[in-house]
């Protein structure tokens, strides 16, 4: 069985920083990128960022681009998003996900196989 458990989450004011982590664990777990995604009270989840493990790509949502870093540690099976310049509106449940095979479209939720529980970020204004 594979575990993903994310970490990091709390209340900030807006213009803050938060750093989440999410750490892989399972028999065998090798997984081929790693991703983040958020989900608002009564919005759809939505993608933030993931990394392609080969060749280190990253990919950004729109609206944290320039704000965001996401990176990690294959061989730790770890997973990190820097927040920074936090607004209101980043305010959500956070979850790692991860994909076990190759897939083109990492923005996409049914490319992901496995999902943390979340860790939830509140930013006040």
């Amino acid at each position: 069985q594979v575990q993903l458990v994310e970490s990091g989450g709390g209340l900030v004011q807006a213009g803050g920083s938060l750093r989440l982590s999410c750490a892989a664990s399972g028999r065998t777990f090798g997984s081929y990128a790693m991703g983040w995604f958020r989900q608002a009270p009564g919005k759809e989840r939505e993608f933030v960022a993931s990394i392609r493990w080969s060749g280190g790509s990253t990919y950004y949502a729109d609206s944290v681009k320039g704000r965001f870093t996401i990176s990690g540690d294959y061989a730790k099976n770890t997973v990190y998003l820097q927040m920074n310049s936090l607004k209101s509106e980043d305010t959500a449940v956070y979850l790692c996900a991860a994909v076990r095979g190759a897939i083109s479209n990492l923005k996409l939720r049914i490319a992901y196989d496995y999902w943390g529980q979340g860790t939830q970020v509140t930013v006040s204004s």
